[in-house]
């Protein structure tokens, strides 16, 4: 039987996530398989990737294929380096010390650069909603001395009215108290 470590989709349409999985070559790609060893979800950045990292190596040992895909997550997570490393030891190339050493340096090199991306993409969230709050606070302050150059423009416009309205008011007034003073005279 032909064994494949693959990719069983899940998730829904538009948003897929995968089941790494162990199964016969000749199965459905979302139907049955051996044993599942991870999960991978390319909706994230970087993608979250989370695998039973012995099984996988122990999967390979026996002889089951990766896919393209299936082997590049494998490569990513260090499982077809592991193999190499082993491949070495029982050839007698190197110890297994020697190959716990090397891997070790390999983790933590692949760890510094996946750390390295995710500040490089913290950091470029942070710029993008510092310049878009510094174009929003420009808008504002635009809109502002529009409206401030409209008020006074307003008030321009209305200050000739309101002193004719005051001299109207003015001029109705003084008749009104005009009157009463010659009313008083013609009756002294």
């Amino acid at each position: 039987m032909p064994v494949k470590i693959r990719l069983a989709r899940r998730g829904k349409k538009g948003y897929a996530y995968y089941h790494i999985v162990v199964a016969d070559s000749r199965a459905p790609r979302d139907g049955k398989f051996i044993e599942q060893i991870g999960t991978y979800d390319p909706n994230k950045n970087p993608a979250a990737i989370t695998l039973q990292f012995d099984k996988a190596v122990d999967w390979l040992q026996k002889g089951a294929q990766p896919t393209d895909t299936a082997r590049a997550i494998l490569s990513y997570k260090g499982v077809m380096y592991k193999k190499h490393l082993l491949v070495g030891v029982k050839k007698g190339a190197f110890t297994m010390e020697e190959a716990e050493a090397k891997f070790a340096k390999w983790l933590s090199e692949k760890e510094a650069q996946i750390n390295a991306k995710r500040a490089k993409l913290a950091d470029a969230k942070d710029a993008d909603s510092k310049s878009r709050l510094a174009a929003e606070t420009k808008v504002k302050e635009e809109r502002a001395k529009a409206v401030a150059a409209k008020n006074a423009q307003a008030a321009a416009a209305a200050a000739p009215q309101e002193e004719a309205a005051a001299e109207e008011e003015a001029a109705v007034e003084a008749p009104a108290a005009e009157a009463p003073v010659e009313a008083a005279a013609d009756a002294g």
